[in-house]
């Protein structure tokens, strides 16, 4: 089970999804006010800076740690704290933030955007080409 049909109700084994996914980001259900994604941060990579103008973003850490940071503005974001197994990152809409991945073995996460951010069945394997389709 790698994605749901979107908008349709289900029991998603969400976790197990998570720990076996090796792409940066891949789309796993859409409704009409939420979507579930899962990530892999690479050892020594990042989610990279950015900001959701309209809307909320929860990131649950399913496995390693990860760095966040947050600010208002760009010129404002610090070091918030680690994030480890079973966090939650809560991240309000106009907020910049970033994950970092200072460890050696991948940062497993399961991110849910309120409203829905990313194209039904996006998958971007790398950072580089996720980058490449916000252009």
């Amino acid at each position: 089970m790698d994605r749901i049909p979107r908008g349709e109700s289900a029991v998603i084994p969400i976790r197990k999804i998570s720990l076996n996914n090796g792409c940066f980001r891949r789309e796993i259900w859409t409704g009409e006010h939420s979507q579930i994604t899962v990530m892999c941060i690479p050892a020594g990579g990042e989610i990279g800076l950015e900001r959701h103008e309209t809307l909320d973003q929860l990131l649950y850490v399913t496995y390693g740690v990860g760095s966040f940071y947050a600010g208002k503005e760009k010129s404002e974001v610090t070091f918030v704290g680690d994030a480890g197994t079973s966090d939650l990152i809560v991240i309000p809409a106009g907020e910049y933030h970033n994950v970092l991945n200072r460890r050696n073995v991948p940062l497993k996460l399961i991110s849910i955007y309120a409203p829905p951010n990313h194209a039904v069945g996006t998958i971007h394997r790398t950072k580089f080409e996720a980058d490449l389709s916000e252009e």
